[in-house]
This record gives structure tokens, sequence and C-alpha cells, in this order.
């Protein structure tokens, strides 16, 4: 009879991708929004005036944020044919079209 063997461990995997097209326009979107003041708003306890400060800069941007929302759609569609691009590694993180 055969020795039995043990089953094969499943080992996390050790890196991980990020989209640079999703990572540039989630940065812009935040940049364009103020996401960053109102949240330091919300920490200090401030949730009306957060939120005030979301609505302010969503409706005075509102052209920005739809050529962000735009140019995104656009380069998505263009890279879809290219497949499985990396445009850079640094360590466990790999950067993708």
């Amino acid at each position: 009879m055969a020795p039995r063997r043990k089953a094969p461990r499943r080992r996390a995997k050790k890196s991980f991708n990020i989209s640079a097209i999703e990572a540039g326009t989630a940065l812009s979107l935040a940049s364009s929004t103020g996401a960053d003041v109102a949240v330091q708003q919300m920490l200090k306890g401030d949730i009306a005036g957060g939120v005030k400060t979301l609505q302010t800069n969503v409706v005075s941007k509102k052209q920005q944020i739809t050529a962000t929302l735009a140019g995104a759609f656009i380069a998505k569609s263009l890279t879809k044919g290219f497949g499985n691009s990396v445009l850079a590694k640094l360590g466990p993180i790999r950067v993708k079209a």
C-alpha cells in the first residue's frame, strides 16, 4: 500500500494589482470633491458640515467631475484590448492599465 500524502496547502497571493486608471480617477474625484476636508470635519463631529462641504464642492465642480469620469470611461475602453499589461511593479504591488 502506498503511503498517504498530505493535502496541498493553499498559499495566499503575495502580490496585488492596482488599476492605474481607476486609482487616478479616484484620486482626482477625491480632490475635486474636497473629500479630505469633509472627512476631517466629520471626524471632529461636524457631520452636517462635512456633508455640506461635499455638496457645495460637487455642485460647483460638476463639469470637472463629469470630464474626469468621461476620460476614465474612454481610457478603460481603449485599454480593454491590451490584455494583461502591467505598467509598473513595486514589490508586491503591480500597476495595470
